[in-house]
């Protein structure tokens, strides 16, 4: 990802931000064109390269009655799954879920006192990323618009770890998947620091396939908790990895997509993002 890239995205989460704000006026593109300081035949051509759709359809993408008709059909098949993470059958699905590994009590309790962690900030799509390894795998990955805050986190996360700055292969497995190459997906592993019901919620959204989107309610129910929404909606909160862990595919019963740790203007680019990715995978 480059520095472009980067601009890009702050004038497209810019413009979904005003499409947002100001959708019940149906905001014609010279307006949000001229509100991100653009010609309208340069935001046009910008916001489709980024988001693979038009600004238009993108704004039928995030709208309420989408998410409601997404939620309705939400009950994909294995084969639907399959296609709709660019897989050619349900053989290789399972290879697709990224494996989550649980932290020994030890390692969970005492800070991870035994743990090195290597760290490297990087950009994405939707801003930069710091992503963090352990030997066994991603144990953080968070948006990171100011560093040292985002660094912060991490340490708090782990305050007795070793930490070392450097880059690790797994993070170009991880930046290959905003690029559309989810045969690296197999080789990604996740470490992570959670109870047995944070683990659970955690693996439980790996199964809300691209493309569409579940409720805190439905997450519940996919674990067994059925009367458990609340405590359900208090581990997607703590989703320690970013996009990669999809909680930004949950949103609330009523088709309002709620709130999001790193901020509800880039969940509602993720979701606008993936619904165009998938749509044009089916054509």
């Amino acid at each position: 990802m480059t520095e472009t890239q980067h601009i890009q995205y702050e004038r497209i989460a810019a413009a979904i931000a005003y499409i947002s704000q100001n959708f019940r006026n149906q905001p014609r593109l010279e307006e949000i064109a001229e509100k991100v300081h653009l010609s309208p035949y340069h935001f046009q051509r910008l916001f489709t390269e980024w988001a693979g759709t038009s600004p238009k359809k993108f704004l039928q993408y995030i709208s309420i009655s989408h998410a409601k008709k997404v939620l309705k059909e939400k009950q994909a098949t294995l084969s639907d799954a399959a296609h709709e993470t660019g897989l050619s059958g349900t053989g290789r699905l399972h290879d697709l879920f990224v494996n989550i590994e649980g932290m020994t009590p030890a390692e969970y309790k005492n800070g991870g006192k035994s743990l090195e962690i290597h760290y490297s900030f990087a950009q994405s799509p939707f801003g930069p990323l710091l992503i963090a390894t352990t030997s066994k795998g991603i144990c953080h990955m968070a948006f990171a618009e100011n560093r040292d805050e985002a660094l912060a986190v991490l340490v708090k996360h782990f305050p007795n770890a070793k930490f070392m700055e450097g880059r690790h292969p797994v993070q170009q497995d991880v930046l290959g998947v905003f690029n559309g190459n989810w045969s690296s997906l197999h080789r990604i592993k996740l470490h992570l620091k959670g109870t047995p019901f944070q683990l659970k919620v955690w693996e439980a959204l790996l199964r809300v396939p691209m493309g569409q989107l579940s409720t805190y309610g439905d997450i519940a129910i996919d674990i067994k908790h059925p009367k458990a929404s609340r405590a359900v909606g208090t581990a997607i909160g703590s989703n320690p990895v970013a996009f990669l862990i999809p909680c930004h595919r949950v949103i609330q019963s009523t088709g309002a997509l709620g709130g999001y740790m790193w901020g509800t203007i880039r969940k509602t680019a993720l979701i606008g993002w993936e619904a165009a990715k998938t749509e044009k995978q089916k054509s």
